[in-house]
């Protein structure tokens, strides 16, 4: 019983965070969603710039502390280490959902494309961002990226194995280490009209990307591959893809 309660809570956490990836195209893309990126009633600048802040801050802890092994290590002793991943991404998209909910949209227009070619050329960029951040997860492993591998793993009563963790380095991930965030930063900054809300929302999140990359992500993976992965960042680049030789 403990393992299908385990099982099913992998299972709900997948849906709400495919709900969330699924809304969130049309959030910051302004299309089909009730609520977007540039909808609802607007309250003042400062007040706006102070909420979604807020927001987006309190989406870069949690996605940022709850990624770091001491975390985790620490976590599964008070969960199961098999729903630690879905408990991860079901914050996430939780998270997501709130922002989509609360975000304060400031519409005051930065740049505008009005050519009809322009505008499907801009929307055709953006959805391929999109199309690049999913085709990626499969890339390495979205089933075990999402924790839908552990928690069959475990209803199906497998002996977990410690195992050396394997580094691929397959299509997307030999132009750049990391094309789930190229999909993302390109998605965030392709579009054909762009409101001072959606430009502030583009530079955060672009400058957390970069950041918690360089910083956090890079550290933690030349911890577990070593050598390797130090080869790795020599011969691809970060996020920059066709740029010569990678770097730290």
């Amino acid at each position: 019983m403990k393992k299908l309660i385990v099982f099913l809570y992998g299972i709900i956490a997948y849906v709400v965070f495919l709900v969330a990836f699924l809304y969130a195209i049309g959030f910051v893309g302004n299309f089909i969603v009730p609520k977007t990126i540039d909808s609802g009633v607007g309250i003042s600048v400062t007040q706006a710039l102070l909420f979604d802040s807020l927001l987006l801050g309190l989406f870069a802890i949690q996605h940022s502390v709850m990624a770091r092994p001491a975390f985790k290590k620490w976590w599964t002793n008070i969960i199961p280490s098999a729903i630690e991943r879905s408990t991860y991404v079901l914050l996430s998209s939780l998270i997501l959902v709130l922002l989509y909910w609360q975000w304060q949209p400031i519409t005051s227009v930065v740049w505008k494309t009005e050519n009809k070619t322009a505008v499907t050329i801009l929307n055709a960029v953006y959805f391929f961002g999109w199309l690049i951040v999913f085709l990626s997860t499969f890339m390495i492993n979205h089933f075990e990226l999402f924790g839908l591998k552990q928690i069959f793993e475990n209803l199906l009563s497998r002996q977990k194995q410690v195992q050396h963790p394997v580094l691929k380095m397959i299509f997307f991930y030999q132009i750049v280490r990391h094309p789930i965030m190229l999909g993302f930063i390109i998605a965030f900054w392709a579009t054909p009209v762009m409101t001072m809300g959606h430009l502030i929302f583009a530079i955060t999140t672009t400058l957390y990307i970069l950041i918690a990359i360089k910083f956090l992500e890079e550290k933690d993976l030349r911890k577990i591959h070593g050598q390797e992965y130090e080869e790795y960042q020599k011969k691809v680049p970060m996020i920059v893809p066709f740029t010569g030789k990678g770097t730290r």
